[in-house]
C-alpha cells in the first residue's frame, strides 16, 4: 500500500500542477489517501500476529510433551479455556477497534483449538490419523471465521487445508487418487474469503490449486498435466490482464492476479522441461518460456512490480536450466543464447515501434488546436 500510496500522491500533485484538477479536489483526495493508507496493517499488528504465532506454537509444543502431572479433566480444560479465552477476547479487541490485536487473539484460540483435538485423541486413544486430525482443525477454524468474519483465521482455514493434502497424499507414487474433496472445500473457503475480506487467503488458494495440479502430475506423471496447465496460465495471464477492472470484480485479489497467472506458467514449463530434458524439442520448451516472460511483461509488467520481478526471476531460472541442461556442449548452449538474444532484440525492436504508433494517435487527439 506505501508504494502505491506515494506513486498516487506523486500524481495527484502532477494532476494539479497541470491543472486538471483545482487544489481543492487535490488535497481531499491527497486526505482519502492518508485515510485509506492507515487503515492498512500497522507495525504493531504484525508484531501482534508474530506473538500469536508464538504463542500458538508453545500451546502445541506443551501439549505434545504429553504433561502427564495434570488430570485429563484438568487438560481440557485449560486447552478449553484459551480457546474460549482467545474467541471473546479478539471479539473485545475488535469492537475496540484493535483489529490487529483480535486477530492474533483469534489465532492463539485457533491453535488451542488444534491442540485440543491432538489431546483428546491421545488421552482417550480415538481412532483416525494425522489427515483426520487437520481436516477436522481445518473445518473448525473455517467456521470460526465465519462466525467471526475474520481474515487471519480464514487464511490459517487455508493453510490447513493444504496442511491437510500434503498430508493425505504424500505418497505420490502410490495408487489411490488424490482427494478430489479438497477442491470442494478450496471452493468453500474461496467463498469464506469473499465473506471475511480476507485477500491473503484468495491468493493462498491460487497457490494451492497450482500446487495441486502439480500433485497430479506427481502421481500420473502425465505430460499433459503440466501442458494443461501452462495453456490455463497463459489464459488466465492474458485475461486478467487485459480485462483488469472485471477480473479484478471477480477475484478481489488486489491486483495481483496476472501474477498467479505467471507463476503457474512457470511452474507448468519447468514440470515440461523435466520431463523433457533429453528430447530436442527441450529447446523449444525454453523458447516459449522466454516467450512467456516477454509477453507477461508486455502485458502486465507496466503496472506491476510483482509480476516483473517474477518475470525476471523466471528468466534467470530459465537461462540456468538451458546451460544445466546442455552443459555438455558449450557451443549448443552459445549458440542457443546467441540465437535467443536476437529474436528477443528483434521483438523488442518491433514491440517498440508499436508502442510509437500506438501512443502517437492519442498525443494527437490529446494536444490543443
Amino acid at each position: 500500500m506505501a508504494s502505491y500510496a506515494t506513486r498516487l500522491k506523486t500524481d495527484i500533485e502532477r494532476w494539479r500542477a497541470a491543472g486538471l484538477v483545482d487544489a481543492t479536489t487535490a488535497r481531499r483526495l491527497l486526505e482519502d489517501v492518508e485515510n485509506t493508507g492507515r487503515r492498512g496493517i500497522s507495525f504493531g499488528a504484525i508484531v501482534a500476529m508474530l506473538a500469536a504465532l508464538l504463542l500458538g506454537a508453545a500451546i502445541l509444543i506443551f501439549v505434545a510433551a504429553n504433561w502427564q502431572a495434570l488430570p485429563r479433566l484438568a487438560r481440557v480444560g485449560m486447552l478449553f479455556a484459551v480457546i474460549l479465552s482467545g474467541y471473546l477476547g479478539g471479539a473485545g479487541l475488535h469492537a475496540r477497534g484493535q483489529n490487529g490485536a483480535g486477530e492474533a487473539a483469534y489465532m492463539v484460540a485457533a491453535a488451542a483449538f488444534g491442540a485440543s483435538i491432538a489431546l483428546i485423541g491421545q488421552m482417550y486413544h480415538l481412532s483416525g490419523d494425522e489427515a483426520a486430525a487437520l481436516l477436522t482443525w481445518c473445518l473448525g477454524v473455517g467456521l470460526a471465521a465465519i462466525l467471526l468474519r475474520s481474515p487471519a483465521l480464514t487464511a490459517a482455514a487455508v493453510a490447513l487445508s493444504v496442511a491437510w493434502l500434503w498430508t493425505d497424499s504424500w505418497d505420490f507414487w502410490r495408487q489411490s487418487p488424490l482427494p478430489w474433496q479438497w477442491l470442494v472445500l478450496a471452493a468453500g473457503l474461496w467463498a469464506v474469503s469473499l465473506w471475511t475480506a480476507s485477500r491473503a487467503a484468495r491468493h493462498l488458494l491460487l497457490l494451492a490449486f497450482v500446487g495441486y495440479v502439480c500433485l497430479i502430475y506427481l502421481h500420473g506423471e502425465r505430460l499433459a498435466v503440466p501442458v494443461a496447465l501452462a495453456v490455463a496460465s497463459a489464459l488466465f495471464l492474458a485475461v486478467s490482464a487485459a480485462r483488469e477492472a472485471a477480473s479484478e470484480r471477480i477475484l478481489r485479489l488486489g491486483g495481483g492476479a496476472p501474477v498467479h497467472g505467471l507463476i503457474g506458467f512457470a511452474v507448468a514449463m519447468m514440470l515440461i522441461q523435466a520431463e523433457i530434458v533429453d528430447d530436442p524439442v527441450f529447446m523449444l520448451a525454453a523458447l516459449v518460456t522466454f516467450g512467456g516472460c516477454v509477453a507477461a511483461l508486455m502485458l502486465a509488467g507496466r503496472d506491476s512490480r510483482a509480476l516483473r520481478w517474477c518475470a525476471y526471476a523466471l528468466f534467470t531460472l530459465e537461462l540456468g536450466v538451458v546451460y544445466v541442461a546442455t552443459v555438455g556442449t558449450m557451443l549448443g548452449t552459445a549458440g542457443f543464447l546467441l540465437a535467443a538474444g536476437l529474436i528477443l532484440a528483434a521483438m523488442a525492436a518491433v514491440i517498440i515501434r508499436l508502442e510509437k504508433r500506438l501512443l502517437a494517435p492519442a498525443t494527437g487527439r490529446g494536444a490543443p488546436s
